[in-house]
């Protein structure tokens, strides 16, 4: 089914929706409409600024008149909601929450938004849990299978100020890793560019490549055990699959990763408990967004996470 809206509408700027660019104000307001389709509305100057047009780039301001021509956008499907039990589990998650964005430790398992089979994701849970925050928006992403520090904006300024700061390297990002192997040395840097290729049955596969982009990570032991090191990781880049990938190079896979990781280890692991892949987003570090101020956000691991390092032995 389509909808035709009869009329163009016209919206007034909020002053905490200033300073973001048209043509991301317009993708979030005519969600469903093909992204061309939105250009394609500037470019013949269909949508007007304060009745003039503007251009894709154009920062808006408090106040500012936004004409938005009829589009035809699909109706909306059945919404799925979360149920009792997954509300509770993200309400207690929750690990930060203030007027400009929430830290949340996200539960493995959990996607963070829906698509590609999963039909509700972090960010759609919320945004049904909150009716009334209507700028809940992902800051970055998490796989699936990680657990941890997961950054929501709960307004435009506050994901903006914090897209900049991922994108000039000023965001403290550190995980928990249990490494197969025993690591021999110190702390190590590791400057891997890495290349994503979409293989025919749809998966996604990210290999070291010199043609790919470039990607740092930096591993520092924390503890050793017989066969495996627990492993602190502060990324520079956040490339997909990065730390699993980089790991994986350097002989000591992530341990419970089914993509990259080695096999027997996995098996091995698997009857000590580990049922998941051992990658925990454990801190963040960042400014605040609206205050400036220093902000240090951590995550406990999981229950069964700490339960597997308290069986194994360590090693001097």
């Amino acid at each position: 089914m389509q909808n035709l809206r009869p009329k163009a509408r016209h919206v007034c700027v909020a002053a905490d929706e200033a300073k973001q660019r048209l043509d991301n104000f317009l993708l979030r307001e005519l969600k469903g409409v093909p992204k061309g389709h939105v250009y394609r509305l500037l470019r013949t100057g269909q949508v007007r600024v304060n009745g003039r047009r503007a251009k894709p780039d154009y920062r808006l301001a408090g106040g500012d008149e936004i004409r938005i021509p009829p589009v035809r956008q699909s109706e909306p499907g059945p919404q799925t909601r979360p149920g009792s039990r997954q509300q509770a589990v993200l309400q207690a998650a929750i690990v930060h929450e203030d007027e400009s964005l929430l830290v949340l430790n996200k539960p493995a398992g959990w996607a963070v938004h829906g698509g590609s089979g999963v039909s509700l994701g972090v960010i759609e849970a919320l945004r049904a849990m909150r009716p009334g925050d209507r700028h809940l928006e992902l800051v970055h992403r998490l796989d699936r299978d990680t657990s941890g520090c997961l950054l929501v904006a709960r307004k435009p300024a506050a994901l903006r100020a914090l897209h900049a700061a991922l994108r000039a390297g000023q965001v403290d990002k550190r995980y928990l890793a249990l490494l197969a192997g025993v690591w021999s040395g110190g702390p190590r840097e590791v400057r891997v560019a890495l290349q994503k290729n979409v293989l025919q049955s749809g998966e996604r596969m990210v290999k070291v490549a010199d043609e790919g982009r470039e990607a740092e990570s930096h591993f520092r032991p924390v503890r050793r055990f017989r066969d495996a090191t627990l492993m602190e990781v502060a990324i520079c880049t956040g490339r997909t699959h990065q730390i699993r990938v980089h790991a994986a190079h350097l002989g000591h896979p992530v341990l419970g990763d089914e993509k990259y990781g080695a096999r027997a280890a996995n098996r091995q692991y698997r009857a000590l408990g580990l049922k998941r892949m051992f990658l925990h987003a454990a801190s963040l570090g960042f400014a605040h967004p609206a205050t400036g101020v220093p902000m240090q956000v951590a995550a406990p691991l999981d229950a069964q996470l700490q339960a597997l390092l308290d069986r194994l032995v360590p090693v001097a």
